[in-house]
C-alpha cells in the first residue's frame, strides 16, 4: 500500500502478492486457504468466472436423454471440481457450489420454462442452494495439494456430499428425484448391475467416484497415484457387482399391450381421446394379451361421468378377453369418503370396473397443486399451474389380475412416481410382479422430458428385478425387462399406435430390494466421520499462548504513547 497524488492506493491483497493466489513461497498460497496458479487469469474474476461455473454445472444435463450422452457422466463434472478446487476462500467455494448448482437445475428442468415461466429462475436460485456447503467440502478436500491420504477421503465424502444432495431434493415438495446422476446410465448394463446391488444412490455415488478420481489426477500431481488406484478400485468393485450379484430367475412371460392415442387436441378432446383409445385396442383382439394398460388421463371427468363409458370399456375387455387399466383424472370420491380430483388408476374387467383402484399419491408440484396456495396461488395467472388441487391417495395398491392371466400381480404408477426409488420398491416387496406406469407428458412433447420419463422404467426394473411398462399417451411408451434391458420396440412421440410386449417375468430378490437404501446411509456414516476427524483436529489443536507485552513506541511508553 502506498499514498500517491493524496489517494490511497490499494494493490493486491497480502495472501496474493506472488501473483498466483499465495504469498511469495511456493505452495503457501495453499497453506494460506488460497489455491494454485490455475485459479488465475479471467476465472479469478467474478463475471467470467460465474458464466464458467453456470456451463460446468449444466454439462451432466449432456448424459440424459436426449442427448443421451452416458458415457459423459463419468467427466462432466470434472470441470466443475477444477473450479471449485480453484476457490481462494472458503466463501467463494460455497458460492462456485451455488452457482454450479442453479447451472445444473437450469439444464435438467429447462423444458419446465413454458410452464413456469419466471418460476424455473426461483427454482434454480433455490434448489442451487444445496450444493452450497458441497462447494466448501469440494474445496476443503481437493484444493492445494491433497496428499494420498486427503485423495482418499476426497474419493469417499465428495460424493457422499452429493447423495446427501441428491436425498434433499428427492423430497416430492422440492420438485421429487429428478435427473439424479446415476439415472444417467440407464442404458449401460454394468450400471444396471450396480442399481440392482445400492440402487440409483450406489450409481451416483460411483459416477461422482470416477470424477472426483480424474479431478485429482488433472490437478493434484502429488495424489496422482492415489487417485489412479482409487479409479482402479471402482473398476474391479462394478466388476465384481456384475459377476457375483444376484440375477432374476426367469419365472415365464407375460403379454402386455400398451395403447397410446397420440395427440388429441382442441374441442371435444377427452371425448376424441377416449374414442382413439377404444378404436386401438378393437384390434388386439384374438392376440392373446393378459393386460391393456392406457396411459394417464386416458380419460378425462366428461367421460366418466357418463355410464355408457365403464359400458364401453367393459365390452372392450370383453372383447379383447383381458383387463384394461386405464386412468381416470376426474372428480371421485375414495374410500375413505373424500371427494375431489383424483389421478386414478383404475382396472377395468368384462363386467365393468373390478373396484381395484390406486389414487396417485405423489403429486407435481404447480402440475398438480400449488404449494402454499394462500401465498402461491398466483402462480395460475402466470404459468400453468393447477387450478385446482389433486387429492392424494393414501396408500399403495398391488392389482390382482383374473386367473386367466394366471392372478399376475401389477403394482401401477402415476406418472412422476416412477421417479421416486422407494414406491417401486415397496410395490415389489408388496408382491407385485410387474410394474405398471401410466404417464401423459404432451405438454413438454418436443422437449428432452418424455425420452427422461422413459428411460427411468429401466432404473425402477433393475433396482428390483421385475419387468416394467411405461405407458404414456403422447409417448415415449416402453418396456423393460427385468435386468432393466428393453423388450420390444418403443412408441415414439410421433406415433398414435398400440403395442404388444411379451415381458420375461423374475423370481428372487435383488440386494437394493432386500436392504434397501443402503448407499445413502453409507454416505452419511462418510460425512459423520469427516466431522468427527475435523472435530478431534480442532480438540487437539493447542491453545494459543498468552499475547505478548505491547509494543512500545519509539517517543513513550505503552500507557504514554504520545510521549
Amino acid at each position: 500500500m502506498r499514498i500517491q497524488g493524496g489517494r490511497l492506493q490499494v494493490g493486491r491483497n497480502a495472501a496474493d502478492t506472488s501473483g498466483s493466489g499465495g504469498s511469495g513461497t511456493p505452495g503457501a498460497g495453499s497453506a494460506a486457504g488460497g489455491r494454485d496458479s490455475t485459479g488465475a487469469g479471467r476465472l479469478a474474476s467474478p463475471w467470467p468466472r460465474a458464466a464458467a461455473l453456470l456451463l460446468a454445472g449444466a454439462l451432466p444435463a449432456l448424459a440424459f436423454p436426449a442427448p443421451g450422452l452416458w458415457w459423459f457422466a463419468y467427466g462432466a463434472l470434472v470441470p466443475w471440481l477444477l473450479l471449485i478446487r480453484t476457490a481462494r476462500t472458503p466463501r467463494r467455494a460455497v458460492l462456485d457450489g451455488w452457482i454450479g448448482g442453479i447451472g445444473f437445475v437450469t439444464a435438467m428442468h429447462h423444458w419446465l420454462m413454458p410452464s413456469l415461466h419466471v418460476f424455473i429462475v426461483l427454482l434454480a436460485a433455490l434448489l442451487g442452494l444445496l450444493w452450497a456447503p458441497w462447494g466448501l467440502l469440494a474445496s476443503r478436500l481437493l484444493g492445494g495439494s491433497p496428499s494420498a491420504r486427503r485423495a482418499v477421503a476426497a474419493v469417499v465424502v465428495v460424493p457422499s456430499g452429493w447423495l446427501l444432495i441428491e436425498l434433499i431434493r428427492s423430497w416430492e415438495g422440492l420438485g421429487g428425484p429428478w435427473g439424479l446422476l446415476g439415472a444417467s446410465q440407464w442404458e449401460f448394463s454394468p450400471a444396471l448391475r450396480v442399481a440392482s446391488v445400492g440402487g440409483v444412490w450406489l450409481v451416483s455415488l460411483s459416477v461422482l467416484a470416477v470424477n472426483t478420481g480424474v479431478a485429482l489426477l488433472i490437478a493434484a500431481p502429488p495424489a496422482r497415484t492415489a487417485a489412479g488406484v482409487l479409479l482402479l478400485v471402482c473398476a474391479l468393485s462394478v466388476t465384481a457387482m456384475w459377476a457375483w450379484a444376484p440375477r432374476p430367475e426367469s419365472a415365464g412371460t407375460v403379454r402386455i399391450a400398451v395403447v397410446q392415442p397420440g395427440t388429441v387436441e382442441g374441442p371435444r378432446s377427452v371425448a376424441r381421446r377416449l374414442d382413439r383409445g377404444e378404436e386401438l385396442t378393437r384390434p388386439l383382439a384374438g392376440r392373446g394379451v393378459d393386460l391393456v394398460v392406457w396411459g394417464e388421463s386416458s380419460i378425462g371427468a366428461q367421460a366418466w361421468e357418463r355410464p355408457e363409458t365403464a359400458r364401453r370399456l367393459a365390452e372392450l375387455s370383453r372383447l379383447v378377453g383381458a383387463d384394461l387399466l386405464v386412468n381416470v383424472d376426474a372428480r371421485q370420491t375414495d374410500g375413505s369418503g373424500r371427494s375431489g380430483i383424483f389421478k386414478s388408476a383404475v382396472l377395468v374387467g368384462p363386467d365393468g370396473p373390478t373396484g381395484d383402484r390406486y389414487d396417485k399419491m405423489r403429486l407435481v408440484p404447480f402440475g398438480e397443486y400449488v404449494p402454499a396456495r394462500s401465498l402461491l396461488g398466483w402462480a395460475t395467472s402466470v404459468g400453468k399451474a393447477a387450478d385446482e388441487d389433486r387429492l392424494r391417495g393414501e396408500r399403495q395398491v398391488v392389482m390382482a389380475l383374473p386367473d386367466g392371466a394366471s392372478g399376475l400381480r401389477i403394482g401401477p404408477l402415476v406418472c412422476f412416481e416412477t421417479a421416486f426409488p422407494d414406491m417401486s420398491r415397496r410395490l415389489v416387496r408388496d408382491g407385485a410382479q410387474v410394474l405398471v406406469a401410466q404417464s401423459a407428458t404432451s405438454t413438454f412433447q418436443d422437449s428432452w422430458a418424455p425420452a427422461q420419463h422413459a428411460s427411468l422404467g429401466a432404473l425402477r426394473a433393475a433396482e428390483n428385478g421385475r419387468p416394467m411398462v411405461h405407458a404414456t399417451l403422447t409417448g415415449i411408451s416402453a418396456a423393460y425387462g427385468p435386468r432393466g434391458e428393453r423388450v420390444g420396440r418403443p412408441l415414439a412421440t410421433d406415433a398414435s399406435a398400440a403395442e404388444v410386449f411379451d415381458l420375461p417375468l423374475a423370481r428372487g430378490e435383488t440386494l437394493y430390494g432386500r436392504f434397501g437404501d443402503w448407499p445413502v446411509y453409507g454416505a452419511f456414516a462418510a460425512l459423520a466421520a469427516l466431522c468427527a476427524v475435523e472435530g478431534l483436529r480442532a480438540l487437539r489443536r493447542p491453545a494459543p499462548g498468552p499475547p505478548g507485552p505491547p509494543a512500545r513506541t519509539a517517543h513513550g511508553s505503552p500507557g504514554r504513547p504520545g510521549r
